[in-house]
């Protein structure tokens, strides 16, 4: 059996295996894969794993042996899922993998905001503290969080373990979620309404799927009701914020400050209007990315192949 794995390289830059798909069958794995190129690497391969490139109609219809189509990434919007539906190929995601390394990135981008932490350094580095007249200096304001609200539009995995880290750090919490789970509320967690989270809390972070819904929930708007000098972080979809309104926001100091690990378009576009906004902290999508994760995420896909041979699929998205 022919294994093809299209884009390998942000999953496995070298520090993990590719053992477990090898007993599985012959694997090819390339770095990157250009869109000229995916029918032409494909070939008659039976089984495909790709992470960010596209597999359309077009492939589905050049390749006939493709039998199942493996998503390295939890989301899995570069399969026509239908196309691979109507010629009876099943898609499979990683549905949770990166639970901890997710919640963890997120409180520490809101850590940065508050201390600006990587700033000082380069600072005292540069021979700031050297030169001072002074036993302590700081160039930004400091904030300290126990006693603030944290407002979480998504409450899922990843929303509840970032509310646990925020709990454990002196915050109250409020939840903003299609379902409510009454055992988890307590003294330090509520849900509210989407307005009730935005008008109450100083901080807010977004942990909600990718939705017409949720599509640019951080609006003009949405912004309007916040706040003033709330701090926004997201380490969820990029489109769920509309950059323009944000950096505007950022810029007139309605907005104190902000933490992204994605945006919009990724690789990040020159003329992000972010790039520019004040007070923005951009990471490189990297929240995913910790080796134990990404082990994870490696285990998960094997799995995944592991049961579809033997006709007992998992993590099947377009049944």
């Amino acid at each position: 059996m022919k294994i093809v794995v299209l884009d390998g390289y942000t999953l496995n830059p070298g520090d993990l295996s590719w053992d477990g798909l090898k007993a599985l069958g012959d694997v090819v794995v390339y770095d990157r894969t250009s869109a000229e190129k995916t029918i032409e690497r494909i070939g008659d391969a039976e089984i495909v794993f790709t992470n960010k490139t596209v597999i359309d109609q077009e492939v589905f219809a050049s390749c006939p042996n493709i039998k199942f189509i493996g998503v390295l990434a939890t989301g899995y919007n570069v399969v026509d899922v239908e196309a691979a539906k109507a010629k009876g190929i099943p898609v499979a995601n990683i549905p949770t993998y990166g639970t901890t390394a997710v919640s963890q990135i997120t409180i520490a981008l809101l850590l940065e905001v508050c201390h600006h932490i990587g700033e000082h350094s380069r600072s005292v580095l540069k021979g700031d503290w050297t030169n001072c007249p002074d036993w302590c200096y700081w160039n930004y304001p400091l904030i300290e969080l126990a006693g603030k609200t944290l407002g979480i539009i998504g409450f899922g995995r990843i929303g509840q373990a970032t509310a646990k880290i925020a709990q454990a750090l002196g915050m109250k919490v409020l939840a903003f979620d299609s379902y409510e789970i009454e055992e988890l509320k307590s003294d330090t967690l509520q849900y509210a309404s989407l307005d009730e989270l935005l008008a109450n809390s100083d901080v807010i972070s977004l942990h909600c799927p990718l939705f017409d819904s949720t599509k640019g929930i951080v609006n003009k708007n949405n912004i309007a009701k916040m706040k003033d000098g709330v701090i926004i972080i997201n380490t969820s979809r990029g489109p769920l914020i509309v950059e323009e309104d944000l950096a505007e926001a950022l810029n007139s100091g309605k907005v104190y400050g902000v933490a992204l690990d994605v945006v919009s378009s990724e690789p990040i576009k020159a003329d992000n209007p972010l790039l520019t906004a004040k007070n923005c902290i951009i990471t490189p999508h990297i929240a995913w990315a910790p080796k134990e994760s990404r082990s994870r995420l490696m285990d998960i896909a094997v799995d995944n192949l592991t049961k579809f041979l033997a006709n007992t699929p998992v993590n099947i998205v377009n049944k």
